[in-house]
C-alpha cells in the first residue's frame, strides 16, 4: 500500500470528483474512493438528503461498494481516500471494515473522528488501528467545503432579506 505522491493525488482527485457529485445535489461535498492493488474498488459521496438516510456518508457508500466488489466485509490491503477527515461514525465503520490505511485531504474541526476531535482510528484501546496520512490536496479539499458553506450562508441571508422585503410590502398593502 505504498503510493507515490502522484498516485495519492490521483486518487484524491477521484475522491474530489465524488464530492462534486454531492455538490451537484446540494449535499455537503465530501467524496471517497477505496483502492486495492492500485484499482478503485469503491466510490462514494454524501447522499443523506438525496436518499433521506442519515448514514449515507461518502465513506459508508464507498465501503458498501467495496464490500460488494471484493465479496467480503473485510477490506484488508486497501486504502480509503476521502476529501475530509472521517466523522466518528465513518471512523468506526472504517475500523469495522478492517481498512488498514486512510488518507484524507483536510481536517474536520467540528466532527473529526480521526484526529481533530477524536482519535478513533489510532486509539490503542481498540483492536484495529489505521495508518493515517493527511494533507493530500488539502487546499482543494477544504475549498470545496468552504465554498459550499459560504454559498449556503449567502442563500440564507438573501432569503431573509426577501422575506423582510415581502413583509414590508404586505404591511404597506394593508
Amino acid at each position: 500500500m505504498k503510493f507515490s505522491q502522484e498516485e495519492k493525488e490521483y486518487f484524491m482527485r477521484q475522491a474530489l470528483l465524488e464530492a462534486e457529485k454531492s455538490l451537484a445535489k446540494a449535499e455537503i461535498p465530501i467524496g471517497c474512493v477505496i483502492v486495492k492493488d492500485k484499482e478503485i474498488i469503491g466510490r462514494g459521496h454524501n447522499a443523506r438528503e438525496e436518499l433521506n438516510q442519515a448514514i449515507m456518508h461518502a465513506e459508508i457508500m464507498a465501503i458498501n461498494e467495496a464490500n460488494a466488489s471484493v465479496g467480503n466485509w473485510r477490506l484488508l490491503d486497501s486504502t480509503l481516500f476521502v476529501t475530509i477527515e472521517p466523522c466518528v461514525m465513518c471512523s468506526g465503520a472504517i475500523g469495522l471494515a478492517r481498512i488498514p490505511q486512510v488518507i484524507f485531504g483536510a481536517a474536520n474541526q467540528k466532527f473529526g473522528g480521526a484526529g481533530s476531535l477524536y482519535q478513533i482510528l489510532t486509539d490503542e484501546r481498540l483492536n484495529h488501528r489505521v495508518d493515517l496520512e493527511t494533507g493530500i490536496l488539502e487546499a482543494e479539499c477544504a475549498q470545496i467545503m468552504q465554498d459550499f458553506f459560504r454559498q449556503g450562508r449567502l442563500q440564507k441571508k438573501e432569503a431573509k432579506k426577501l422575506a423582510k422585503e415581502e413583509a414590508s410590502q404586505n404591511l404597506a398593502n394593508l
